[in-house]
């Protein structure tokens, strides 16, 4: 008896989710309703022939759907995203140990120096160290200014890109547009 209970219950439930996930009906096209389709296409249609809120409803749908198969374009469908370009591993801001690098590269090779020059490897260290810690000071330098303009660039890229998107977009809406208006001509409508 617990488990008819427990399954008619489970039973219920999976009902009760099924029935909320379907989507709900369309709204029936009424007179208040009609027109909103060409509105959202940014279109003003009046029927030139005494025609109904009903009949042009009908009609505009019709167009749509006639509109859509010639141009290939769904003006309702929403936007793909825009292409994110490739990031190229950003320099840290921060030090990158250039100086460091230098400063150890320099003190060796200052040691053999002052070694073979002087006898003073001490000395020859300590001067190749702050000549290597200054130049990789401009090594690093160097490399953040190469790092904002590869950002720069990047930016740039991107907003050109999105520029070019929307005026397609754009495009795209206007040869939907067309064929609209041209079949809701054909059916005695004006359109604006």
């Amino acid at each position: 008896m617990m488990i008819r209970t427990v399954f008619i219950a489970s039973m219920c439930a999976i009902a009760g989710v099924a029935w909320a996930q379907q989507p709900p009906p369309a709204p029936a096209t009424t007179p208040a309703n009609a027109g909103s389709l060409s509105k959202s296409l940014g279109l003003l249609v009046y029927p030139a022939k005494s025609q109904d809120a009903k009949q042009q409803a009908q009609d505009e749908g019709e167009c749509f759907s006639w509109a859509k198969s010639q141009t290939g374009i769904d003006p309702m469908a929403s936007p793909p995203p825009p292409a994110q370009p490739a990031q190229a591993a950003a320099q840290p801001a921060g030090p990158d140990g250039s100086r460091l690098r230098g400063a150890a590269g320099g003190a060796a090779a200052g040691a053999l120096i002052g070694k073979v020059a002087s006898n003073d490897a001490g000395k020859g260290a300590a001067i190749g160290a702050v000549a290597g810690a200054m130049a990789g000071g401009a090594k690093s330098r160097k490399n953040r200014a190469q790092a904002q303009a590869q950002a720069q660039a990047q930016a740039q890229q991107q907003q050109q890109a999105q520029q070019q998107a929307a005026a397609q977009q754009q495009q795209q809406r206007e040869t939907f547009n067309k064929g609209f208006s041209a079949c809701m001509q054909a059916r005695g409508y004006t359109v604006n």
